[in-house]
């Protein structure tokens, strides 16, 4: 068994989780901005049609992020999961600085776009490898019966990143106004990304890499078996099930966060004419409320199972989606708070679950490609599209509640696929991995139940026989 010592595990969560909301700092400030460069980069563009062009731009450069996946992800399982989170960082603070840097529209014409276009490609193959490797390197450093808890500080680093990036484009806004923010206050936030991508390097190169990879490379050098690494061809071949499940789950998780997240402050705004500082304000206090609900929803997920709380937040996805949605046609704020607030208990559920679920899905020596793979196709077809397809199903159909009707679609989707496909993970090992305890007194107890413990050993016969019958 492996005995996980907590403070270095609590130490993988802050570094990650803290360059994690390096990475998404950088990602969001795009999406909170997504009015004012609509202005910037497409003034000929007008109304909703503009707000359409700057999320298709947001949208193009999720097609970068499979491809990210698949080399990182590559890389990761191959060279360690330390080494390509510190090169990640690195890049998309680059691509972000790049951003405020390019000029206007008015200055350079056509030329701005496209310039814009190819630093959101970088921006989305450098996350391709970033949050699937998180959710590994987290997963890989906490114990068995505390995975969800610490996995759902990768998602407290996501929301403080977007809290950042929110809070400083609403105080821009209050202090130079929108007419200041088009013409140059724009580009701060941007500038922030080069200092921020230095700390998170730094946070990261002090990590060590995790136990399990370790176990992985020193069991192939002792049986002389480092270049026989699985290909995607067998991760294809013999993790179908799990493939599209992890598909799945990413696309009710993503869509429902690229909805609140990135899309709502300018539906509030450009749809039902809020004023921007006021929609960046209200989206900033439902994030602050999220932190603690994510953190509880782990510890949950730990003591009842990741399985439950997930379908809870399905349910209430279901159900909820569209009130909550009514709630924000109101004037009142306190019942658009209320709408806005619904959406993030849904939200809640996944961020607390699936961060510490998807790892569980694979065995150690292919996790890193798998996830980063089936984790970037279904982001890059749903997630990153979820604003552009909010902003054009209310452009052609005039009503403000299509986005509800979508989410209800996917949420009730999710839950059939999930709770046909999806058995419990919460307190074992990860699949391919000894089990992971605290304390050598837990380790004694666990070697009384070693069904329990070792659950995987028989999976992985299984996959074996499989493997010799196909040959």
């Amino acid at each position: 068994m492996t005995i996980i010592d907590t403070s270095q595990a609590r130490k993988a969560v802050f570094a990650t989780g803290l360059g994690n909301a390096m990475e998404w700092f950088d990602f969001g400030i795009y999406s909170y901005l997504a009015v004012t460069i609509g202005k910037v980069f497409f003034p000929e563009m007008e109304g909703t049609m503009q707000l359409v062009y700057t999320f298709a731009t947001f949208a193009i450069a999720f097609i970068m992020r499979p491809i990210g996946g698949f080399v990182f992800g590559a890389l990761g399982d191959r060279l360690g999961r330390k080494r390509v989170l510190t090169i990640t960082i690195l890049m998309m603070a680059f691509s972000t600085l790049c951003i405020g840097l390019i000029p206007s529209y008015q200055s350079i014409g056509l030329t701005a776009s496209f310039l814009l276009l190819a630093a959101r490609l970088v921006q989305g193959f450098s996350t391709g490898g970033e949050y699937s490797g998180a959710m590994t390197y987290i997963a890989e450093s906490s114990p068995d019966k505390k995975r969800g808890i610490l996995g759902s500080g990768l998602e407290v680093g996501t929301l403080s990143g977007y809290i950042a990036g929110s809070g400083l484009v609403t105080l821009l806004t209050f202090i130079l106004g929108d007419q200041g923010m088009v013409d140059w206050g724009w580009r701060i936030p941007f500038f922030v990304a080069a200092p921020l991508g230095l700390i998170g390097f730094y946070l990261r190169t002090s990590l060590d890499e995790t136990q399990a990879f370790q176990e992985i490379q020193e069991s192939e050098q002792d049986q002389g078996e480092t270049e026989k690494q699985p290909t995607f061809k067998d991760i294809f071949l013999y993790f179908k099930k799990e493939l599209f499940l992890c598909i799945v789950i990413v696309a009710f998780f993503n869509i429902t966060s690229y909805m609140l997240l990135s899309y709502m402050p300018s539906h509030l705004n450009a749809v039902l004419g809020y004023e921007n500082s006021k929609s960046l304000l209200l989206i900033l206090v439902v994030m602050l409320f999220m932190i603690p609900t994510v953190i509880l929803m782990g510890h949950l997920s730990d003591k009842f199972g990741n399985k439950i709380i997930t379908q809870i937040g399905l349910v209430g996805l279901i159900l909820f989606a569209i009130p909550a949605f009514l709630l924000l046609r109101d004037d009142n704020i306190l019942t658009v708070f209320l709408g806005l607030l619904l959406l993030a208990l849904c939200l809640s559920c996944f961020e607390g679950t699936v961060p510490s679920m998807l790892p569980t899905l694979f065995f150690t020596d292919v996790r890193y490609r798998a996830l980063s793979v089936s984790f970037n196709v279904s982001v890059s077809i749903f997630g990153g599209t979820t604003p552009m397809i909010a902003s054009f199903l209310i452009d052609k159909t005039g009503n403000n509640l299509m986005p509800s009707f979508y989410l209800v679609i996917v949420g009730v989707i999710g839950m059939i696929v999930f709770t046909l496909m999806f058995k419990q993970t919460s307190g074992k090992s990860l699949r391919g991995s000894l089990p992971a305890v605290e304390t050598k007194a837990e380790a004694k107890k666990m070697v009384n139940n070693p069904k329990k413990a070792l659950w995987w050993r028989k999976e992985a016969k299984a996959l074996r026989k499989k493997s010799k019958e196909h040959k």
